[in-house]
């Protein structure tokens, strides 16, 4: 005899234990809407070049189509599959956008850390590390921007020059002393 569903989850062995069904995913917090001038420029050229690679798409797809069994076509298949994400990028580019609010002033006390700021670090080891605070929309790790929602980000914003911070980290706590803060990339020698 087969026992239910409910009656095995249900069951001794699960009692206590949360059962997830279905593929539901509560929606990711909304990230803030400010952008630098530079990453706003950014994301309008992205668009433009975007509708521009969607025109081609749309012509090899034809092209593409016009070949015959679309199960079998894989140009078909690769084209559709590109337009899809392609129009997806699209889709929230032309939702966000709208929504986004440039930053393109310095705030009037500069030796406080705030949105566009260039924040120079010095961890226990005294290695120095620099990040730009800088909108969700164009943080770049590689160049040392860091999104203004980051626990990092959070942990520095309205700290001054030399200030400690406490940043928790999957690692466990780091702590940092904040050693210059700018708002100009010309005097930014270290990035």
């Amino acid at each position: 005899r087969t026992p239910s569903l409910t009656g095995f989850f249900s069951s001794a062995h699960l009692q206590g234990h949360s059962v997830q069904m279905g593929r539901y995913r509560p929606p990711a917090e909304k990230s803030s809407p400010y952008i630098t001038r530079e990453g706003y420029q950014t994301l309008a050229d992205e668009l433009r070049a975007l509708w521009k690679r969607r025109a081609d798409v749309t012509r090899a797809l034809t092209a593409a189509a016009a070949e015959g069994d679309r199960s079998e076509n894989a140009e078909y298949i690769y084209r559709k599959k590109e337009l899809r994400g392609i129009d997806r990028r699209i889709r929230y580019l032309q939702k966000r956008m709208p929504d986004l609010k440039v930053v393109s002033a310095p705030p009037t006390d500069q030796s406080m850390v705030f949105f566009g700021a260039w924040v120079t670090l010095e961890d226990d080891a005294g290695v120095e590390t620099c990040y730009r605070i800088v909108g969700a929309d164009e943080f770049d790790p590689a160049r040392g921007w860091i999104s203004m929602d980051s626990p990092m980000a959070r942990a520095l914003m309205k700290k001054t020059l030399d200030d400690e911070v406490r940043v928790a980290t999957p690692d466990g706590d780091s702590d940092y002393v904040i050693i210059d803060v700018r708002y100009s990339a010309a005097d930014n020698s270290r990035l």
